[in-house]
């Protein structure tokens, strides 16, 4: 639990750091992609129905003729007694024949009949097995087609972001932000919008009420009373955390735009940070603004980041800044942002 709780404080006292840390330009050309097919598959229609073993047939009966009977017996009637044998034991034998032929008609009868339903059944496999890899080929070329059209776009969409068409400039400051990630415990949203006449991207931030933020320092166990207590952060704490990942954030936008914009396509930003509120005076949705500040690229592309305090480097850029971010009291943006500092 305790470890947790100081791996979320890090990530949000690391705001700026982090950004730092990584390269935010985004390589259009490395979004364009083949399709990627996946192995056919089609199971169980694969593999070959096994045909049903041929019968295990008895073997055919034998004729054994009755001894003749030797000395003192084929002397008194055993000659006659073992004629009527044999013609007993032929008998006998025919029958065995006969009924041995039927049982070997039967199950050759029965062999045929299941050979012809495997027959059946792997003709419904095949024809199966056809269908699947036809639907299998008809997905392919569907995201062969789709794959060709997103890299179609991707092209339109590098060829208008070379030729300064605002809308392809903002959906590439889209994706710079949809790559910013920020710790759950901390969760940002932009809105933003681009003017060629004058080159300046208008940005708003949206940083979540300090309410959402974690206020536990840490949890303690206490044997007396067999349970977990949470010590709360002290109010200076949860406030100065709170401040200072609003100042971080507005910092590391500026740093994520300017150094995606490699082709220097923005030349100025005008960002507004603030929070997404029910107003408790009349119950309406408001916004309210803790930093409003306006940057140049030339100008902020000189700072160290990595050594400022961002703070201090708002107030350089002449920034509007809340008095009291944690209590959400609203910077004084009366003047506007391009007015601050003179």
């Amino acid at each position: 639990m305790n470890s947790a709780l100081v791996s979320t404080y890090e990530e949000i006292d690391r705001l700026l750091e982090t950004t730092l840390e990584v390269d935010d330009y985004v390589d259009l050309e490395t979004l364009k992609a083949p399709a990627v097919h996946p192995d056919f598959a089609p199971g169980a229609l694969a593999e070959p129905i096994r045909p049903p073993l041929a019968p295990a047939l008895r073997n055919a009966p034998i004729y054994r003729e009755p001894e003749a009977p030797k000395g003192l017996a084929g002397a008194f009637g055993g000659k006659k007694k073992h004629a009527t044998a044999i013609e007993v034991a032929k008998a006998e034998h025919e029958k065995s024949t006969r009924a041995h032929q039927s049982y070997v008609v039967e199950r050759t009868a029965e062999h045929d009949r299941a050979m012809e339903k495997h027959a059946a059944a792997e003709q419904d496999r095949l024809a199966k097995l056809a269908k699947a890899q036809e639907r299998y080929q008809a997905e392919c070329q569907q995201r062969e087609v789709d794959a060709q059209a997103r890299n179609e776009e991707l092209t339109k969409f590098i060829n208008d972001l070379a030729f300064d068409v605002p809308t392809a400039i903002e959906e590439y400051v889209g994706i710079v932000l949809s790559n910013s990630v920020y710790p759950d415990a901390f969760p940002v949203e932009h809105d933003h919008s681009f003017d060629l006449s004058t080159r300046e991207l208008t940005m708003r931030v949206f940083v979540p009420e300090p309410s959402v933020l974690p206020t536990v320092k840490e949890y303690r166990y206490v044997k007396a009373k067999d349970e977990i207590v949470a010590t709360q952060l002290t109010a200076k704490a949860q406030k100065d955390r709170y401040s200072a990942a609003v100042h971080e954030t507005a910092l590391r936008t500026l740093d994520e735009i300017f150094e995606a914009d490699r082709a220097g396509k923005i030349q100025s930003i005008a960002l507004t940070v603030g929070v997404n509120r029910v107003a408790p005076a009349t119950g309406l949705p408001e916004t309210v603004p803790l930093v409003q500040v306006a940057a140049g690229r030339d100008t902020f592309s000189q700072f160290n980041l990595a050594d400022v305090v961002p703070v201090e480097t708002l107030k350089h850029l002449g920034g509007a800044l809340s008095k009291n971010p944690f209590d959400l009291l609203p910077a004084d943006t009366g003047r506007g942002v391009r007015q601050q500092g003179k």
